[in-house]
């Protein structure tokens, strides 16, 4: 019987055994097979994806889509929805006044159709001094001002109240040394983007002083011009060469430079000997800390700014614009940007220029809202170290940014076939949701494609605003897709306190620029003599609100050429009224154009310098909005040219003549001579040329009776002329 039990216990004891190994395989073959599930999702590339189902180069094309497939089905995500019908983004009011024009207002404030307009979205922040005290009490005194010494550091941050206590400091110095606190006190900046332009725009507005920004491509004639014009006393530098520049023709009214950074003996002793006193910013700030002047807050109504013109017709003119005009312009982008509006928890990038009215809207609604602005070192090669360092979330950019980070995609796929063929499914992929309404970061696109474009703009951008010149659909829809992130696209002007449209969330459709702001109301004006009529919707756009400008200062005529008796300011841009209800600019009234890196264009100033030339007889200048550098026709001199091609030893016709590229080369190197001597910017400069042996005439209908150019007509009968030269120079 013992026998017996202790067999049947090793029975059980086997039993036992055999089970728990079957259910150990078990467990383990389902651990397998939920690791295979799951494998792919944790993959990081594409590569590590094709290593695992075996794949290799070959079969990129065939498993590309299918991942995209699989990944889209497994994230699944939900579009955003538009805040009104994008097929009608505005609304339409008879004009009461002046006739039969329709006048078109933004569909985010209900009063806009009773004639009202956004001044201010929060009662404790209408003007620029109290936005910003708002921004330290809705951030919790959270960072305010970022920079760093070098690319190897990190940023450090100034809090709001560690700015305000400084800004306050500065602006009693500034009284301290002679500055009459009040609105006929102007104050001059040269520096670029740093935490101490901001410092010093906040000190002013503590005691109702006046900004006048000045930047290095208005040249030393324009600085003085301004700086005798505005009447300034004091003029905030930020280093010797900037210092240099200003004492090189410095007027009489100029009696201090405040500077950022040490400067030479050699400077200081120059300064002194033109009865100039330099001072240093540290200096002033202590002084200030120390006499406590107390404040004198700006209302509304007071001028904040003069923001000077570059000045392409003539002298620049000087922009003047209230506080009031700022609040509202950045309070109905703001609100206009609906879901995605800006946050005390979002940090911007500073490099585009403070002293134009973009960027300074820009960070000044970022202070109202609470948020962080870092500053890039200064080098815009370099800009994406910045991006990197700094991770903002919210960015201005220009064309001529998008335009180079374009380029550069396109460079690097040109020569692989792979690559090229995975970019046009990842865009095409990208467009598609879009389309839809899904804007997002997290495809399996964005990680095997466009992560290193998003990386370099630092990783985290959810919202970005494009503005300054118009920007190419191609280039637009790409940056969309590739950034991940929300992108609108505005038009305004300096006397409209930047921003005048802007596009909406969910309308992900190129080639316009948006419907009116809450701060403004728009229509378009006959302009007979270009054939642009309102009733076709098209016509001069014409602007009226609590953003447009007070008037040029000291110069009423001037005025009055762009502001008529019932408020309307006249743009001299050509729009068109899209079925949608948004606007689309595609023209100017007066000879004035645009390149895609912002630089304002007068052809007729250049075609004046280039007739000089002994070899040309008749001269068309032309540039695109979205082209960076101008190009020209030229009808050479037909006496002076066969008799260079005689003395040379040339011989054939005229027309046979203009085709060589000598008499090219001979007619382009005397025009850009003309030009330098002339004082044209290297931008100002023809970068080809293309000779016609015809002259321009009335009878061939290229000339007005009066012998003007007609420049549309001009511009359609050398189309192929142009697009050739700019396809050369692409």
């Amino acid at each position: 019987m013992p026998c017996l039990s202790s067999a049947k216990r090793c029975l059980k004891n086997k039993t036992k055994e055999i089970k728990q190994r079957k259910k150990g395989k078990e467990n383990e073959l389902q651990e397998k097979k939920r690791k295979s599930k799951n494998r792919w999702k944790n993959l990081e590339n594409m590569d590590q994806y094709l290593q695992y189902i075996g794949g290799g180069a070959g079969a990129l094309a065939l498993t590309g889509v299918a991942a995209a497939s699989a990944f889209y089905l497994a994230s699944r995500p939900s579009p955003q929805r538009p805040l009104f019908p994008l097929d009608a983004q505005c609304i339409l009011e008879p004009e009461e006044h002046g006739g039969p024009d329709v006048i078109r207002v933004s569909r985010f404030y209900k009063d806009a159709k009773e004639g009202k307009f956004v001044s201010y979205l929060h009662p404790d922040a209408r003007t620029l001094y109290e936005s910003f005290r708002r921004g330290s009490k809705v951030s919790n005194n959270g960072p305010c001002l970022g920079w760093r010494e070098s690319y190897s550091k990190p940023y450090q941050w100034l809090t709001y109240n560690e700015a305000l206590l400084r800004a306050r400091n500065l602006g009693s110095g500034l009284v301290e040394v002679g500055l009459k606190p009040g609105t006929g006190t102007m104050i001059g900046i040269y520096a670029i983007n740093c935490p101490e332009w901001i410092l010093i725009e906040q000190a002013a507005y503590c005691y109702s002083m006046v900004i006048v920004p000045l930047y290095d491509t208005l040249g030393a004639d324009a600085c003085a011009y301004i700086t005798k014009h505005a009447e300034i006393q004091v003029i905030l530098v930020e280093d010797d060469a900037k210092c240099n520049s200003l004492l090189e023709k410095s007027p009489r009214c100029l009696k201090k430079l405040i500077v950022f950074k040490d400067i030479r003996p050699a400077t200081r002793q120059r300064a002194k000997n033109m009865g100039i006193e330099i001072l240093k910013l540290h200096d002033v700030e202590v002084l200030g800390s120390k006499s406590n002047n107390p404040e004198v807050p700006p209302k509304p109504s007071d001028l904040c700014t003069i923001c000077y013109t570059s000045g392409t017709t003539g002298q620049p003119k000087g922009v003047m614009l209230t506080h009031e005009n700022v609040v509202a312009s950045m309070s109905a982008v703001v609100l206009q940007f609906g879901d995605h509006r800006l946050r005390s928890d979002d940090v911007m990038l500073s490099f585009l220029p403070l002293a134009h009215m973009m960027e300074r809207c820009c960070e000044s609604a970022m202070y109202m809202q609470g948020g962080a602005v870092g500053f890039y070192l200064g080098d815009v090669r370099r800009l994406s170290d910045d991006m990197k360092a700094l991770k903002p979330t919210v960015t201005p950019a220009v064309p001529r940014l998008l335009n180079r980070i374009y380029d550069k995609v396109q460079s690097d796929i040109s020569n692989n076939c792979v690559k090229k063929m995975l970019f046009n499914m990842a865009i095409s992929s990208k467009e598609s949701e879009l389309k839809r309404g899904i804007v997002r970061k997290n495809s399996i696109w964005d990680m095997i494609v466009f992560r290193k474009v998003q990386e370099g703009m630092g990783g985290r951008l959810r919202l970005m605003l494009v503005g300054s010149a118009p920007l190419a659909e191609s280039v637009l829809t790409f940056v969309r897709c590739a950034m991940g992130c929300v992108v609108v696209e505005g038009y305004g002007q300096t006397e409209c306190c930047a921003p005048v449209t802007l596009t909406i969330q969910g309308d992900h459709v190129p080639g316009h620029v948006g419907p009116p702001l809450a701060c403004c109301c728009i229509k378009l004006c006959d302009v007979p003599e270009m054939e642009y009529w309102s009733k076709n919707n098209q016509g001069e756009v014409c602007v009226k609100g609590t953003n447009v400008f007070q008037g040029y200062f000291k110069d009423p005529d001037k005025t009055q050429e762009v502001v008529d008796d019932l408020g309307w300011h006249h743009t001299g841009d050509i729009g068109m009224w899209m079925p949608n209800g948004t606007l689309k600019i595609i023209d100017r009234r007066k000879h004035i154009f645009k390149l895609s890196q912002g630089e304002y264009i007068v052809p007729e100033k250049i075609e004046n310098i280039y007739i000089r030339s002994q070899y040309i007889a008749q001269v068309f200048v032309h540039g695109e909005s979205l082209k960076s550098c101008i190009v020209a026709v030229v009808v050479p001199d037909v006496d002076v040219i066969k008799c260079w091609a005689q003395e040379n030893g040339i011989t054939g016709t005229f027309s046979t003549l203009c085709n060589y590229s000598e008499v090219k080369q001979l007619i382009m190197d005397d025009m850009l001579a003309k030009g330098r001597e002339g004082g044209l910017k290297s931008f100002e400069q023809v970068k080809d040329i293309y000779l016609h042996p015809d002259l321009f005439s009335v009878q061939n209908g290229l000339l007005t009776p009066t012998l003007k150019s007609k420049r549309p007509q001009l511009k359609t009968y050398f189309k192929p002329q142009l697009d050739d030269m700019y396809t050369r120079l692409t």
